[in-house]
Protein backbone atom coordinates (compact mmCIF):
# COMPACT_ATOMS: atom_id res chain seq x y z
CA UNK A 1 0.00 0.00 0.00
CA UNK A 2 1.40 3.35 -1.03
CA UNK A 3 0.55 6.56 0.78
CA UNK A 4 0.68 9.83 -1.11
CA UNK A 5 2.34 12.84 0.46
CA UNK A 6 1.22 16.33 -0.58
CA UNK A 7 3.57 19.03 0.64
CA UNK A 8 2.33 22.65 0.93
CA UNK A 9 4.09 23.62 -2.30
CA UNK A 10 2.18 21.01 -4.29
CA UNK A 11 -1.11 22.04 -2.70
CA UNK A 12 -0.47 25.69 -3.57
CA UNK A 13 0.44 24.69 -7.13
CA UNK A 14 -2.80 22.71 -7.51
CA UNK A 15 -4.88 25.62 -6.18
CA UNK A 16 -3.06 28.08 -8.46
CA UNK A 17 -3.69 25.83 -11.47
CA UNK A 18 -7.39 25.58 -10.66
CA UNK A 19 -7.73 29.36 -10.23
CA UNK A 20 -5.85 30.03 -13.49
CA UNK A 21 -8.03 27.54 -15.37
CA UNK A 22 -11.23 29.13 -14.05
CA UNK A 23 -9.99 32.64 -14.92
CA UNK A 24 -8.99 31.49 -18.41
CA UNK A 25 -12.39 29.93 -19.05
CA UNK A 26 -14.19 33.06 -17.83
CA UNK A 27 -12.10 35.41 -19.99
CA UNK A 28 -12.32 33.17 -23.05
CA UNK A 29 -16.08 32.75 -22.76
CA UNK A 30 -16.57 36.49 -22.20
CA UNK A 31 -14.63 37.29 -25.39
CA UNK A 32 -16.47 34.56 -27.31
CA UNK A 33 -19.89 35.76 -26.15
CA UNK A 34 -19.02 39.32 -27.18
CA UNK A 35 -18.03 38.16 -30.68
CA UNK A 36 -21.26 36.17 -30.99
CA UNK A 37 -23.35 39.18 -29.90
CA UNK A 38 -21.60 41.45 -32.41
CA UNK A 39 -22.12 38.85 -35.15
CA UNK A 40 -25.83 38.61 -34.35
CA UNK A 41 -26.15 42.39 -34.15
CA UNK A 42 -27.05 42.44 -30.46
CA UNK A 43 -23.84 44.08 -29.21
CA UNK A 44 -21.76 46.88 -30.56
CA UNK A 45 -18.18 46.33 -31.75
CA UNK A 46 -15.28 47.61 -29.70
CA UNK A 47 -13.42 50.51 -31.25
CA UNK A 48 -9.76 49.65 -31.72
CA UNK A 49 -8.30 53.12 -31.25
CA UNK A 50 -9.54 54.80 -28.08
CA UNK A 51 -7.21 57.79 -28.52
CA UNK A 52 -9.12 59.24 -31.49
CA UNK A 53 -11.41 61.07 -29.05
CA UNK A 54 -8.54 63.07 -27.52
CA UNK A 55 -7.98 66.48 -29.12
CA UNK A 56 -4.51 67.93 -28.60
CA UNK A 57 -3.88 71.46 -29.80
CA UNK A 58 -0.50 72.52 -31.15
CA UNK A 59 -0.15 75.05 -28.33
CA UNK A 60 -0.49 72.24 -25.78
CA UNK A 61 2.38 70.35 -27.43
CA UNK A 62 4.63 73.41 -27.37
CA UNK A 63 4.02 74.10 -23.66
CA UNK A 64 5.25 70.64 -22.64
Amino acid sequence: MTLLYFDPGLGAMIIQTIIAAVAGVILFSKNLMHKIKVFLGIGKPIEDDVFDDIDIKDSDKENN
